[in-house]
């Protein structure tokens, strides 16, 4: 498998291929994020031998027994996605670490824990949302360590919805305020960290998102691959791995 650089520029339907995505962000109030990732479920993802989700596929996803009619549409086209017999994988983020069984039973999506190694057309590669690389972010790793209390969880998600909506408002606004302080650099991976992951599970090849910064790095030393997913904040984006090579491309969103 070799790099290749990003812009398609043949037929994505007459070739085997897998996609990753991450850090859609998807919202109400984003509607052309919206569309450009329904278009991409539709017209793209249908004809892929599989999809993953990195993480943070919404802004925020409150539970599994959202019933919103934004909810149900993003629910239904990964049912079609499945339905036509396109494996979808799902790994929580930071942003929807309350995804669980029910949206996986509603949508056949394939919920995979937080660090996981697939076979990638014959090359073993580490998947992961891309936060728990991030250990020098202490004041994030010590808000993650408490949202993901089992007890914690069970009691948030028995709450009425519009509760549960006021939290979550609460907590946007501690995370935006408390990004502003923090040097960018303790928000990207600790490098020994990356290290560490790739050695554990013995592989050259990780693929993550989180951090917002699209590229593809190499480390000679360590005969490792690191590649990181786009944000979809401004394009659509996601890496295309196909039997021979890799790119990272975007998606325009619609005028």
């Amino acid at each position: 498998m070799k790099r290749r650089s990003s812009g398609a520029s043949f037929n994505l339907t007459l070739m085997h291929k897998t996609f990753f995505i991450s850090d859609l962000h998807l919202t109400p109030s984003r509607p052309d994020i919206t569309a450009c990732f329904l278009e991409f479920m539709r017209y793209e993802a249908i004809h892929c031998d599989a999809l993953y989700v990195l993480g943070d596929l919404f802004d925020f996803w409150v539970g599994d027994d959202d019933n919103s009619p934004f909810a149900v549409q993003i629910r239904s086209a990964f049912k079609a996605l499945t339905s036509s017999g396109v494996p979808c994988y799902f790994i929580q983020g930071n942003r929807d670490f309350l995804l669980g069984k029910r949206f996986a039973r509603q949508t056949g999506v394939t919920v995979l824990p937080e660090e996981y190694v697939i076979e990638l057309y014959g090359r073993r590669a580490v998947i992961l949302h891309g936060d728990t690389l991030c250990i020098e972010d202490y004041s994030y790793q010590a808000f993650r360590k408490k949202v993901h209390q089992p007890w914690l969880q069970f009691i948030f998600n028995r709450l009425p919805m519009f509760i549960k909506r006021k939290i979550v408002a609460q907590i946007q606004s501690d995370a935006r305020s408390d990004k502003q302080t923090k040097q960018l650099e303790i928000m990207d991976v600790t490098p020994s960290e990356v290290v560490r992951v790739m050695q554990k599970h013995d592989v050259e090849l990780m693929i993550h998102g989180h951090t917002h910064r699209p590229n593809i790095h190499t480390d000679s030393a360590h005969q490792q691959t690191r590649i990181v997913l786009g944000d979809w904040y401004e394009q659509g984006s996601l890496l295309v791995v196909t039997p021979d090579d890799y790119y990272l491309d975007t998606r325009d969103f619609a005028l």
